[in-house]
């Protein structure tokens, strides 16, 4: 009789457990918890972790939940919303209500497969941040990774200004500098630092400079840049060329790029 109620018991006991790979993945409500688990992976692997996140690490967890939002331009500004974190703790005002709801609940949808490769991209560059900033350099190189989306939409370049002046102590140019074919009576040349830089996918850079300036490489310029040190590192000088265009020239590197100034 011992002999059988154990077997009896071992019989239960084995249809309790479950019996494949994914079975052990779900719970008694049946809900696969492998995206949890790869979530968990991600968030290791990018060093993000409850216990010691920073404003930025937030952030970008943030705009990780947007992915779900079909539509480009929603998801852009559930993207910016993802930077309140970040704007509290630098004492910047908050981000549009309409934004942070966006994060909290992001809609779910079907992206185009194009706008997820863009979307890539822009996350791509915004984790890139981290190598090279920290604080108010950090948040604009993080609006900056966003160009990319912002110039598919049709929208004007939208990153906050950091300076007034550029780094090497000289006047600020006239705010209309590179805006018109031919401004009337303004610099010749400028000479600043960046304060960020990105590259899409095709390699074609935005850089953001410490005077709140915004230029972006021409498409079609057969010139790649090889940048891969911090932003701040980089001094330019942005001069005018022929035919009303602009010649980009980092200081003590290789290297001329057209450009077109987008703010």
């Amino acid at each position: 009789m011992v002999g059988i109620r154990s077997q009896q018991m071992r019989g239960k006991n084995s249809a309790r457990r479950p019996r494949t790979a994914a079975g052990r993945q779900q719970g008694a409500c049946g809900i696969n918890v492998f995206p949890f688990v790869a979530g968990l992976v991600l968030f290791a692997v990018l060093g993000i972790g409850p216990a010691v996140a920073r404003p930025q690490d937030e952030v970008l967890s943030g705009a990780f939940k947007c992915a779900a939002i079909a539509d480009l331009r929603t998801w852009l500004d559930c993207y910016y919303g993802a930077a309140q974190p970040e704007r509290a703790a630098l004492g910047m005002a908050p981000v549009p209500a309409a934004q942070a709801r966006l994060v909290a609940s992001p809609p779910s949808g079907n992206p185009a497969v194009q706008d997820i490769e863009l979307r890539d991209d822009v996350l791509k560059s915004a984790l890139e941040c981290n190598r090279t900033a920290q604080g108010r350099a950090w948040l604009n190189c993080f609006y900056a990774a966003a160009e990319p989306a912002r110039a598919r939409l049709g929208l004007t370049s939208q990153i906050p200004a950091s300076q007034t002046k550029t780094a090497t102590g000289g006047v600020t140019p006239p705010a209309d500098f590179g805006l018109t074919p031919k401004p009337a009576k303004t610099s010749k040349s400028i000479s600043a630092r960046m304060a960020a830089y990105v590259f899409d996918r095709n390699h074609i850079f935005t850089a953001t400079l410490d005077n709140g300036e915004v230029w972006q490489q021409i498409t079609g310029d057969d010139q790649l840049a090889d940048w891969n040190k911090p932003a701040s590192a980089y001094a330019v000088v942005i001069s005018r060329g022929a035919l009303g265009s602009y010649n980009f020239r980092v200081v003590k590197s290789g290297g001329l790029y057209k450009v077109r100034r987008v703010r």
